[in-house]
């Protein structure tokens, strides 16, 4: 049974995720920005642990986990949370940048440095869900993208960094999913927005519990997850 650290067990991915490793009785502890959400996560996973501190505040991460009780050893760390907001960089104010770089990239790698020691004590794995704007950037999509071509920079510089401590590194990258997330931003683009037409959220959790259950002689390093046909 292993244990995993989990963000955006809300909704979308994240809980998709956290309802599979749930069902076959791992041990969970799931990231919630403030203690009202904690409890209802809580409620929603019986036997769940949970942490408060809110990755769009980076900087307040370590004064919060000295207030809590982390876990003492950690065999994954899934970073699934984020938050996008699109626009012409013409309009794209330093508080819309600022927003989507803390909670998209500065509050991950702080998330990752506080726990590192748990994770090096179990050869842990980290993994980094990014998005196919990690990879390439498009018009209106500057901000977030900036922020996800970041969190793959952060994810290649750990792999190095953490491989002779034992760790696994992996960034999955999927394509437009059927999210709350996807819902915002076709309203954003002014679009009419269908779930059907896209990745439902359980073949990504699927995809990122094959690399974390892949045997320890191997490590999937990236992998892109497109709508099909």
């Amino acid at each position: 049974m292993a244990t995993h650290l989990i963000t955006g067990a809300s909704s979308g991915i994240g809980a998709a995720v956290t309802r599979r490793l749930h069902t076959r009785g791992d041990t969970l502890w799931l990231l919630a920005r403030n203690a009202g959400r904690a409890r209802e996560l809580a409620a929603e996973y019986p036997g769940a642990h949970t942490l408060v501190g809110d990755l769009a505040d980076p900087g307040r991460l370590s004064w919060a986990f000295g207030h809590q009780s982390p876990p003492q050893e950690l065999d994954s760390l899934l970073h699934i949370a984020g938050v996008v907001e699109l626009g012409p960089i013409g309009d794209l104010t330093p508080k819309i940048w600022n927003e989507q770089l803390a909670a998209n990239l500065v509050g991950p790698a702080e998330l990752t440095r506080l726990l590192l020691p748990q994770l090096r004590l179990a050869r842990g794995h980290v993994v980094f869900v990014n998005s196919g704007a990690g990879l390439n950037a498009h018009a209106q999509w500057g901000a977030y993208a900036a922020s996800k071509h970041g969190l793959k920079a952060l994810a290649d510089s750990l792999r190095w960094e953490e491989k002779p401590n034992g760790l696994r590194v992996t960034t999955v990258y999927p394509g437009r999913t059927a999210t709350p997330m996807q819902e915002k931003v076709h309203r954003q683009e002014g679009k009419e927005y269908d779930p059907a037409l896209w990745i439902d959220p359980e073949s990504v959790a699927q995809t990122i519990l094959l690399t974390l259950d892949l045997p320890r002689d191997a490590e999937i390093q990236d992998v892109t997850v497109r709508p099909g046909s």
